[in-house]
């Protein structure tokens, strides 16, 4: 369209609206209002003089306002600067460490001698490849040598013993959540107007405390356990939430089981480094008497663990938008999470105490009967039951 018929089409759009149609149609192309109501006027007068003969020309050759980087051609090159200081400007331009927007982009023009709105600052980006952009996760950090050796060995140990009819969970603790009317992220369906009121700042109520998930995935059944301690993640609280998992729902699914995987991340409550989560594993190989077989994943890759994104996600979204008032809520909410692909996950409260500062004495260190596996020792390893120990 040419500018005649670009106004008058958007005049219409405006007319049809009605009221408020040229600050919405305005809006939503980027006319300015002047060329609308102008366009309005055009429409009125060919519907009052239809016989009158149109204008042969749109405007005089060379007529109209000049693009402004044809004008001020120094304009584009000092907004670039501006927008990335560091490979094309000064790094210390003055909006190094401040947002960069449109207002004050212009503003910032404006006083190094290039008068400029912010809409016009807006259109100037567009026109040099310029976008809104959100941070990305990408970056790891760096990597461990042998870190796709490991996944592959997991993956390996895992289909084995699979194949063998063993069970192999993922072991993982989800983040903390304060227990309360606070404010949770996401919305759901309510009557219009009716927001769920909650609290405006998030500071932990001193009698409901937060709430620990910590979860065990059944990579075999697709089903999950989620243990919701209120006192600390410890490793004795992860050991104790897989042993719950083991007696609730493990021992049915596998009543013929000699040995128990773990695939775990490398930190945490969990980690390949505490001493205590080996002793915990000692007391839980001769509770349940099987062999554990425990995979800790390389350092930087915890969201590779199944767990994060088999059970944890689903769980997230099904609590998504609504404040977590209990502890009863938080087990329910967890409890009733489904998907489509027939997850199953149970939830129950772990009021225990699981005190914090516990050393592990060298008794304790030499009684665990712990065999490094050939490949990375210090990741993959067997912890066996004591004899006199088992039931």
């Amino acid at each position: 369209m040419d500018e005649r018929m670009r106004r008058q089409w958007a005049a219409a759009e405006a007319d049809a609206l009605g009221r408020g149609g040229v600050s919405a149609v305005a809006s939503a192309t980027g006319l300015s209002r002047t060329t609308i109501t102008a366009g309005q006027r055009e429409l009125r007068d060919r519907a009052e003089h239809p016989d009158a003969p149109a204008c042969p020309r749109i405007r005089r050759p060379g007529g109209g306002a000049k693009p402004l980087a044809q004008t001020d051609p120094g304009l584009l090159p000092a907004l670039e600067a501006l927008v990335d200081p560091v490979t094309r400007g000064d790094p210390c331009s003055p909006l190094r460490w401040t947002c960069k927007s449109t207002r004050r982009l212009a503003d910032e023009l404006t006083r190094l001698g290039h008068p400029v709105c912010a809409r016009s600052v807006a259109a100037l980006l567009l026109e040099a490849g310029y976008s809104l952009q959100a941070n990305r996760k990408t970056r790891e950090g760096g990597t461990h040598p042998d870190r796709n050796a490991q996944f592959e060995y997991i993956n390996a140990q895992v289909a084995a013993l699979q194949r063998r009819g063993q069970p192999v969970v993922s072991v993982d603790t989800k983040k903390k959540e304060l227990v309360g009317d606070f404010c949770n992220g996401g919305r759901e369906w309510q009557p219009v107007g009716q927001p769920q009121e909650v609290r405006v700042h998030d500071f932990k109520d001193e009698e409901l405390g937060k709430a620990i998930p910590y979860g065990v995935y059944d990579l075999t059944n697709n089903q999950g356990w989620v243990s919701v301690g209120i006192d600390h993640d410890t490793a004795f609280f992860a050991a104790r939430s897989i042993r719950r998992w083991w007696e609730e729902m493990g021992t049915a699914r596998f009543p013929r089981a000699r040995e128990l995987a773990i695939t775990a991340d490398g930190g945490g409550s969990n980690s390949c480094r505490s001493l205590l989560w080996k002793v915990a594993l000692q007391g839980l190989a001769d509770g349940l008497g099987l062999r554990l077989r425990v995979m800790h994943f390389p350092p930087g890759t915890s969201k590779w663990n199944k767990i994060e994104h088999r059970m944890f996600c689903h769980i997230t979204q099904n609590w998504r938008g609504r404040p977590l008032q209990s502890r009863e809520a938080i087990v329910s909410l967890i409890g009733g999470t489904t998907t489509q692909a027939g997850l199953i996950v149970r939830a129950a409260l772990d009021t225990e105490p699981y005190p914090t500062g516990i050393k592990v004495s060298d008794e304790e260190l030499a009684a665990i009967q712990l065999t490094p596996h050939e490949f990375h020792g210090e990741w993959n390893y067997t912890i066996t039951p004591r004899k006199q120990a088992m039931p």
